[in-house]
Parts: structure tokens; C-alpha cells; sequence
């Protein structure tokens, strides 16, 4: 006979030549030296060395347990006294009945939505990684959910998650911010057959997502056409030149043309406009032509303006001296003062008449 010692805490199976015998509570016992006893802590899960089901046939070792079943397509999170200990997976799982406090949360990976009841917190942890899928969307996107190619819902921004499955599951997200399409190099004709190069640019915003990522494909490349199709038709409605004097009104005429389009592509068109418009060499040197021609013309009226002016200036001066003789004479003498300024030494001799003298010198008779 051999001795054996179980502690609290402590379980032990009796086993003779291999084959269970009887279950041991805390205690001293005396056994056969045919008989082996394994020792068991009931805080940690039973692992038995035998198949369990021929120990459960045992009821005061079944009495003892906590049995955790796990079927196919499923999992089972295990819980000590709240804290996530591990994951169960398909089989039968033992678990000794003590002051430990034990939960199981049984979850049917089947589905694709996982329970609010299951602490979003634990999904990250290394032990559920490789039965989880995480989606995340920023905060200035918006996404739609797609199961097996079935649209099911939109979803905010957000951190989302899934049981990792057979079934397919697609996330589509779309910016939401305004975004801007350059349209650069476009070749149009006028109404009057001048070839222009034309750089524009367009502001959108993307405000539904089911018709610009569901019922449309490609929707940006979509729109892009869209405006070059409305700039090209209002391009070639008008004349070069009126073209020119249109290009600040182009934006509301076009922004009102593809309204339709743009609302079943889901977006809206926040701002357009040309930046550039680029001539044909020949263009470009008969427009300086013109603008030289037109300068031109600008100087001569001008100064047609300004002689008319000085001209009917002198023939009111003329008449007001035909009617007052002082005014003759100051003007005379202002006349010899300005001629005087131009000689540098001058001598005048005779009696008191000498202005008439300086009249007779400047004077050709």
C-alpha cells in the first residue's frame, strides 16, 4: 500500500493499468501500488488522459464538472469571474466546478453580425483575431455593406466587425469631403470655326451613395464626361468672341444643364469654371493685331480730343482779346517775357515806348 495526499483544491483519478477506477475528494487515502492516482487543480479546465466520455460514466466525476459542448460553425468565449480567458473550439470541453465563477458566451460563426452582448474591446485580442473581420471607415467617409454580393446597409464611420465566415463580405466607402476634377486640353471649335484649348475645373460632392456606387459604375469617370459633353456643347454654341464675353456666366449656364445627370450619378456640381483658354498661333497673332489696331485707334481719338480742345481754347482766348485791348497788351507782354527767357543779354535804348520797340525787334514786319 502507498500513501497519497490530496489537497484542497486538489481532485485526483484513480487509475488501474490504464483504466479509470474512481474519483478522490481532498483527503489522505491509502491505495494499491497497482493503482496510480493523477492529480487535478479544479481552478484550471480538466484535461483528461482518457476519452471523456468513459469518465463522465462516472457520476460523482460528471457531478464534479462543467461541460462546454462546441458544434460545428461555432465557438464558445470563456470567461473567468468576467475576465476573457480563451476561445472553445468545435468538441467537448470539461471544466471543474469550484469558487471560480465561469461563463461561456456560445457564438454561431454562421452569422455575420456579431452580438452587442460580446465587448467590443475583447475582438482585438489575439485569441479571437483569426475568427473576426474588421472594416474600418474614417470619419469624412461613408461606406455600403455588400453580403454575397447584397447590398444590406450603409454604414457611418466607425469601426466595424464581422465573424470571419463562407460568406463574402465587401465594403465599398466613398469620400465625402468636396473634391475637385481638372478637364485640361479639350480641343473645341466656336460657332465661327476658331479652334480654342480649353482648361476648366469642377467642384463636387459626393450626397448619394447607393446611386454613385450602386446603381452607377465609375461614377467620377462618369461625371468627367458629363462635363465634357456640356462644355463642349456650350463652347460651340457661341461665336469666339462671344465666348469671351461669356466666360464668366459658363459656370451657372453648365452647372444648370447637367443638373439632371449629375443628381443620378449622386453628385452635385459645387462650382465650375475656365482657367484657361489657349489660341491657335495665327489666332493669337491676328487677336494682337486687333488689340494693337484698337490701341491705335484709342491714341488718335484722343488726341483729336485733346487738339479740338486746345483749339477752342485759342479761339476763345482770340475773342476775348478782339474785345478788350488790356488783355491784348498783358498777353503781348507775356509773349516777350517768354521770348526774353531765351536771350541772355539784350540792351534796349530811347524813349518811354519800350514795348513797341520790343515789338518792332521779335516782330517780322
Amino acid at each position: 500500500m502507498k500513501r497519497i495526499r490530496i489537497n484542497e483544491y486538489q481532485l485526483g483519478l484513480v487509475f488501474k493499468n490504464a483504466v479509470y477506477r474512481r474519483m478522490l475528494v481532498p483527503g489522505t487515502y491509502w491505495i494499491r501500488f497497482s493503482e496510480d492516482v493523477i492529480l487535478y487543480d479544479i481552478d484550471k479546465p480538466f484535461t483528461p488522459f482518457v476519452d471523456l466520455n468513459i469518465l463522465l460514466q462516472d457520476k460523482q466525476l460528471a457531478e464534479a464538472l462543467d461541460l462546454v459542448e462546441v458544434l460545428d460553425n461555432e465557438i464558445v468565449l470563456h470567461y473567468e469571474n468576467g475576465i476573457f480567458k480563451q476561445v472553445l473550439q468545435t468538441g467537448r470541453h470539461a471544466f471543474w466546478k469550484s469558487w471560480m465563477h465561469n461563463k461561456w458566451i456560445r457564438v454561431n460563426l454562421a452569422e455575420l453580425e456579431i452580438d452587442h452582448a460580446i465587448d467590443r474591446s475583447i475582438l482585438c485580442n489575439r485569441l479571437l483575431v483569426p475568427f473576426v473581420r474588421t472594416y474600418m471607415i474614417e470619419n469624412f467617409e461613408k461606406g455600403l455593406y455588400f453580403a454575397d454580393g447584397k447590398f444590406v446597409r450603409f454604414l457611418e464611420s466607425g469601426t466595424y466587425y464581422f465573424w470571419k465566415n463562407n460568406t463574402n463580405i465587401t465594403i465599398s466607402k466613398a469620400d465625402t469631403r468636396q473634391q475637385q476634377m481638372e478637364i485640361n486640353g479639350q480641343e473645341i471649335l466656336t460657332k465661327d470655326k476658331a479652334a480654342l484649348r480649353i482648361n476648366a475645373w469642377a467642384q463636387y460632392q459626393l450626397i448619394d451613395l447607393e446611386k454613385a456606387l450602386v446603381d452607377n459604375k465609375e461614377y467620377e469617370r462618369q461625371l468627367y464626361i458629363v462635363l465634357q459633353l456640356a462644355l463642349r456643347e456650350y463652347i460651340a454654341g457661341f461665336s469666339f468672341d462671344e465666348v469671351l464675353e461669356k466666360k464668366d456666366s459658363l459656370a451657372a449656364s453648365i452647372r444648370e444643364s447637367i443638373g439632371v445627370a449629375t443628381a443620378n450619378l449622386g453628385v452635385t456640381i459645387l462650382g465650375f469654371g475656365i482657367r484657361d483658354i489657349i489660341l491657335p498661333g495665327d489666332v493669337k497673332d491676328i487677336m494682337n493685331q486687333v488689340l494693337v489696331a484698337e490701341k491705335k485707334a484709342q491714341a488718335n481719338i484722343i488726341m483729336r480730343r485733346e487738339e479740338t480742345a486746345s483749339t477752342r481754347a485759342l479761339l476763345n482766348t482770340a475773342k476775348l482779346m478782339e474785345d478788350n485791348a488790356m488783355l491784348w497788351k498783358l498777353k503781348e507782354m507775356e509773349y516777350i517775357e517768354k521770348i526774353a527767357d531765351k536771350i541772355s543779354n539784350l540792351h534796349v535804348s530811347g524813349n518811354g515806348a519800350l514795348v513797341e520797340q520790343l515789338k518792332q525787334i521779335f516782330i517780322n514786319k
